[in-house]
């Protein structure tokens, strides 16, 4: 059950489906997916207080979203559902023996289109103002005008804004999510040549990952270098970054972290851990496989061997 009188740790929008799951192309079965999902719903089974705001379809998957959040203990009070849209699904195409995956937004089966995820607006910003001013991390890893105007509301209350592109659509929002971002992590290959001319100048502190090499943790002219955690035996890749930002969140929360107190150390310390959580999950199937296919507790004990 949610604490409703608790302060809300982490409050997030962003790339939330329903994922259907092929394994070596027969399917396996239906979650939770996304990035924004994986990162929310891990959190919450971590115990912390995590409220999603969403806009799903009034349908089917859209309650068996939100369903997936309920269970995992999340505040499910701000994820709308509306008749004008479907809720989104995307299938992933895994295979265990080479650990590779891929993604597509058609049917294998009827080749059909499948829905796509729609942001949230000022409505559901509106709604949920009260956990948005107050949360300590706010999380985003896709863009609108209502979803930046939280993004700014979080920072001017000292909140960590944490902001994960994976793309630039639209110019101006995208600069306006960067001025207010606390943390920002994106790929090497994606973002790097677009990003780092344009962080150099800032306070904020920059992630960037590079695959299966590591990643670099950057602020103004220090870059720290820290190496990807191999295992034995990898079973499935996806997640890993989620898995990443979800070590990181949790340690900030954990320590106490603002926008103010927040420095290079502590979010090198949460990467860190959050990339032992990834090397963890790889031997699982699914995005968030260590947690449902072994156990929270688990996942909470490798997490704090991590940073003591």
């Amino acid at each position: 059950m949610v604490n409703r009188a608790a302060k809300t740790d982490v409050v997030g929008t962003g790339f939330v489906v329903l994922d259907r799951v092929y394994e070596n192309d027969r399917k396996a079965f239906e979650a939770l997916g996304g990035s924004c999902a994986n990162v929310l719903w891990s959190l919450a089974m971590l115990d912390r207080q995590v409220a999603p705001v969403l806009r799903l379809g009034a349908d089917d998957v859209g309650q068996h979203l939100i369903a997936q959040f309920r269970c995992a203990g999340a505040d499910t009070r701000f994820i709308s559902t509306t008749e004008s849209i479907a809720s989104p699904i995307l299938v992933q195409f895994t295979d265990t023996q080479l650990g590779t995956h891929s993604f597509s937004f058609m049917c294998p089966d009827t080749k059909a289109e499948f829905p796509r995820y729609q942001p949230i607006d000022h409505q559901e910003v509106e709604a949920a103002a009260t956990v948005i001013e107050g949360c300590s991390v706010f999380y985003a890893d896709r863009l609108s005008p209502a979803i930046v105007s939280a993004m700014e509301t979080v920072a001017k209350q000292n909140g960590i804004v944490f902001f994960e592109p994976s793309a630039i659509s639209d110019r101006t929002l995208f600069n306006r999510a960067v001025d207010c971002a606390t943390i920002i992590k994106f790929s090497s290959d994606r973002l790097g040549s677009e990003l780092l001319p344009t962080l150099s100048g800032k306070n904020s502190i920059a992630i960037m990952t590079h695959g299966a090499k590591g990643l670099e943790v950057i602020q103004g002219s220090n870059h720290i270098w820290s190496e990807a955690i191999s295992i034995p035996e990898v079973k499935d890749t996806s997640g890993s970054g989620d898995m990443v930002s979800v070590g990181l969140i949790n340690h900030l929360v954990e320590t106490g972290q603002t926008a103010a107190t927040v420095d290079l150390h502590a979010v090198f310390k949460g990467v860190r851990a959050g990339q032992r959580l990834a090397a963890a999950n790889c031997s699982f199937l699914g995005a968030r496989g260590l947690f449902e296919q072994a156990s929270p507790q688990l996942a909470r004990r490798i997490l704090h061997e991590a940073v003591n």
